[in-house]
């Protein structure tokens, strides 16, 4: 049976036809251009990287003819990032047939099994889009991290022992080019010498402060940054949109957080608190993307993070409508001592079958 696969259609600006990615080290977007048949990779300097035949086979789309720069040693995420936008392109495809190992070695990086039997000639190895998804090889910036074993420690709350945790990311911890809203959106730690003024009018904002209780001078707000350099279990993030700080985030293991009496924590659960503070950035299309990209990077963090969990106000049905589209479960309602709190659940497997990225 041939199935028909729905394609997103181009608009005028074209912008569909394309994805971008920050690879490596190099200064700018790499773009994949489409041109109906034929995938290339575009360096930020314009130069041709990697290029791909598309075909569609029988309801299948088949990446063929792979070729790369001479040299290069990132060909794992170029190939990648030309996946990436064939998914961008066929919103409603699974997975994409690869040539097999042998033919481009890269493939071992992402694929998880072979066809049961030869397509359109040839065999093939499969990338699903779920795979894809959870791999660091595109959005969560390598450099910026430190991964650290599994190591029983004895500091912490007496009944939640977590395990030794590694130190905040240093640097630019995770870029995404938004397809739908054609912005990138990236996080990275606060930085409290610098960016203390712009937390500290964020935080004065009304809007802001009837949800965050933290109307507080400059002082008393560089303590509570410098109370989270710390604490292990917690730090603050900008969140950026093409580089102007929108948004601040607090990532959390769920634990060791005031969070973790509540349920039945284990060592890598993670949850997170948020604000958008810049007003041009206000709205639903822009709120769920970093809503979804927040959830996206703490599972990259980690592959160990199994859960994502919150606590929003019960009565806060905006804040549990964008759970909702992000493949949060509302799980419970308890008593904090300041609120009647949601307790909320996003899953591993779930949020990468049935989220939109």
């Amino acid at each position: 049976m041939n199935i028909q696969l729905r394609e997103k259609p181009d608009r005028t600006d074209g912008i569909l036809a394309v994805s971008k990615h920050f690879l490596a080290s190099d200064d700018g977007a790499f773009e994949v251009r489409y041109d109906g048949s034929k995938l290339t990779l575009v360096s930020p300097t314009g130069v041709r990287v990697a290029q791909a035949a598309l075909i569609r086979h029988q309801g299948e789309l088949l990446l063929d003819d792979v070729v790369f720069e001479a040299g290069r040693q990132d060909q794992p995420q170029m190939l990648a990032a030309l996946a990436d936008a064939v998914f961008n392109r066929f919103p409603d495809a699974g997975q994409i047939l690869l040539p097999p190992v042998e033919e481009t070695w890269p493939v071992i990086a992402l694929a998880t099994t072979r066809a049961a039997e030869p397509v359109a000639g040839k065999s093939r190895t499969v990338l699903k889009r779920s795979v894809l998804r959870q791999l660091p090889l595109l959005w969560r910036k390598q450099a910026s991290h430190l991964t650290y074993p599994a190591i029983e420690t004895s500091i912490g709350p007496s009944d939640r022992l977590p395990p030794l945790r590694s130190p905040r990311p240093n640097g630019v911890m995770y870029e995404r080019w938004l397809p739908d809203l054609d912005l990138t959106l990236s996080f990275r730690p606060i930085d409290r010498r610098n960016d203390l003024d712009l937390f500290h009018e964020w935080m004065n904002d009304g809007r802001v402060s009837f949800f965050w209780e933290l109307a507080q001078s400059r002082e008393e707000l560089d303590g509570y940054l410098a109370a989270q350099e710390r604490d292990p279990h917690i730090f603050g993030v900008i969140a950026s949109l093409d580089g102007e700080p929108s948004g601040y985030l607090e990532f959390y293991w769920g634990k060791e957080d005031r969070l973790g009496p509540y349920y039945e924590p284990t060592d890598y659960d993670r949850g997170w608190h948020g604000l958008i503070g810049n007003k041009r950035h206000l709205g639903r299309p822009k709120t769920l993307a970093l809503f979804r990209s927040v959830t996206h990077y703490l599972f990259l963090d980690d592959p160990r993070t199994h859960r994502i969990v919150g606590e929003p106000r019960a009565s806060n049905h905006k804040m549990l409508s964008y759970c909702a589209d992000a493949a949060y479960d509302k799980v419970k309602e308890f008593d904090f001592p300041h609120k009647r709190a949601m307790f909320v659940c996003c899953q591993r497997e779930r949020f990468f079958s049935e989220v939109p990225l």
